[in-house]
């Protein structure tokens, strides 16, 4: 047996033969890592329809940072994912926050009011048609978040009795990556 134990550390220290070792358990480690934190943290989501263009396409494959509100709150403007819905199998959808807890959100001559103050957003993306159940205005609770497609003439969203207000548990995380198609490959402003 100490034959073998000092023929093994022998090997071991010839020709490199550690140095491969050490190496092959580094990847090792790497991946494990890279497949818990994908596991844990990231979440990929496609895109079924054009709601949220042009900012994210329809078809578009983006990525969902499953910690980012476990660490911090949701912000207005941030791109997020969440069910609509407690079950199980509810739908995933993608839109923008608005309102925040406490807000009053109010849609009237095509443009947004948060707290009777117009809101004006990074990006031109036009007036809101259809202001729905935001036309008289909506007071958020102490949880939940307006959220708007940005088609604001093609989204199912806040406006609508369908999804409403999104309560934070529902909230899936934060929509920050594109991974296909190649052409929109990158990080996604919110």
């Amino acid at each position: 047996m100490r034959f073998h134990s000092r023929y093994v550390r022998d090997y071991l220290n010839h020709s490199g033969a550690k140095k491969i070792l050490i190496w092959a358990f580094q990847i090792l480690v790497a991946v494990l890592l890279a497949a818990v934190a994908a596991i844990f943290f990231f979440q990929t989501v496609t895109m079924q329809e054009g709601s949220m263009e042009p900012t994210i396409l329809a078809g578009q494959k983006v990525c969902i940072n499953r910690m980012a509100y476990k660490l911090g709150s949701p912000k207005r403007g941030d791109i997020i994912a969440f069910q609509a819905g407690s079950g199980e199998h509810a739908s995933i959808h993608v839109k923008r926050i608005i309102g925040l807890p406490g807000d009053t959100v109010q849609i009237r001559d095509g443009e947004i009011y948060i707290n009777d103050e117009k809101y004006t957003e990074q990006s031109e993306l036009g007036p809101v048609d259809n202001p729905g159940l935001a036309e008289g205005g909506v007071t958020l609770g102490s949880d939940e978040y307006f959220v708007l497609g940005d088609n604001r003439d093609n989204s199912e969203d806040s406006r609508y009795a369908d999804i409403g207000n999104v309560k934070k548990r529902y909230i899936k995380g934060k929509i920050w990556f594109s991974i296909s198609p190649i052409n929109e490959f990158g990080f996604i402003s919110s």
